[in-house]
């Protein structure tokens, strides 16, 4: 038996029909769940990842693959929770798998976990991927790509690329997109935790959404 198809036996057999109403509709019924509520899904994981030895054998491509391919939303964060513990060992070339669990079945939870968590490492380890794809992303014309452009540099602290990170949020200041607005002023608002006079001149000198505005200045 492959050791994604453990994992889902293993959610399956402990799986709640009561919550799994409540936390499908908390995601606007876009995927269903087991109900399995984070703090046991993580204790099942690493249960799994202790009888597997998973985390301890070189970084499986198929197996976040697989997750991702099962309908129940806790496969697709226990994928994210793989990738996590990889994230500064991935290579390069996990740049384009990154990228398709990005556009497939997006919504903010995956997307965000995604672009600080794995998303910023691999470029922090690769900058070169930076110019090559997400100077792509920021402009593309999927919404969630441009998000994830948005807030890569989230966890970068005095090492974000300012003038990078100005450029992606002042291409996207007009999109009429909620989740576009919420990721600017939340990238502002974790960036101004570093250097708060250059966000406050920002948006002081530039026309934001009220949204991203509000987010932004929390702490400023």
């Amino acid at each position: 038996m492959k050791e994604s198809e453990q994992l889902y036996f293993l959610f399956e057999t402990n799986q709640n029909s009561e919550n799994a109403g409540p936390m499908a509709a908390y995601m606007k019924n876009l995927f269903p769940f087991f109900g399995i509520k984070s703090p046991d899904r993580r204790r099942l994981l690493g249960q799994f990842f202790q009888e597997t030895g998973m985390v301890k054998k070189p970084f499986s491509e198929a197996f976040v693959r697989e997750l991702w391919s099962y309908p129940e939303r806790e496969l697709q964060y226990s994928a994210m929770d793989y990738m996590i513990k990889f994230a500064k060992k991935l290579e390069k070339g996990h740049i384009s798998l990154l990228k398709e669990l990005i556009e497939q079945k997006s919504w903010w939870d995956s997307v965000d976990a995604i672009a600080s968590n794995v998303v910023g490492p691999v470029a922090a380890k690769y900058p070169e991927l930076i110019d090559e794809y997400i100077d792509v992303w920021y402009k593309h014309s999927n919404m969630w790509l441009r998000r994830t452009a948005i807030l890569f540099q989230l966890k970068f602290k005095e090492k974000t690329d300012e003038e990078r990170l100005y450029r992606y949020i002042l291409w996207n200041a007009d999109s009429g997109e909620f989740f576009i607005q919420k990721a600017i002023g939340w990238a502002l608002r974790e960036y101004s935790k570093t250097n708060p006079e250059s966000v406050r001149e920002f948006i002081g000198s530039h026309t934001l959404s009220k949204l991203s505005v509000r987010e932004g200045s929390k702490y400023i």
